[in-house]
């Protein structure tokens, strides 16, 4: 049996407030297209930050990379896939590829990855799986080959 891979992708048109003076998309909008990403993923997988909230914890990124193939510029088409990389520990971690263009044009523009932990409302690190995210992590046979 194949692995199991939950991933989600969220089409994107590169708006003139994400590009820099250069005319190409600003480093610091990657950091916005992953989240849109992770939002949609949220969504398609009932692992949305309102949810994470409604169980008492807050999911904040303590790590974020991006990898810079090619400058996206305005108007672009992208196309942010992202995957879900299980994980036994508290943690959430996420795997992206930004493409831009269709068909024979389509071409990945840049990869990263991120992670994300659990705290509880006191803002306190929590280290062992909620049982909420445990329940999930069953629920989508994430561990399942």
């Amino acid at each position: 049996m194949e692995k199991r891979v939950l991933s989600a992708t969220k089409e994107i048109e590169v708006r003139f407030s994400e590009v820099d003076s250069m005319g190409i998309v600003w480093h610091g909008s990657y950091a916005k297209f992953f989240e849109d990403a992770r939002e949609e993923f949220g969504r398609k997988y009932n692992l949305g930050y309102l949810r994470i909230f409604g169980e008492g914890f807050y999911a904040p990124l303590v790590k974020l990379d991006f990898n810079y193939k090619k400058p996206l510029v305005y108007g672009d088409r992208l196309a942010v896939e992202v995957e879900y990389i299980p994980t036994e520990a508290a943690k959430i971690c996420f795997s992206y590829r930004v493409y831009a263009g269709e068909g024979e044009q389509r071409s990945l523009m840049a990869t990263g990855s991120s992670m994300q932990v659990f705290l509880d409302k006191n803002y306190q690190l929590v280290w062992g799986n909620p049982e909420f995210y445990e329940a999930w992590k069953q629920e989508w046979k994430v561990f399942e080959e």
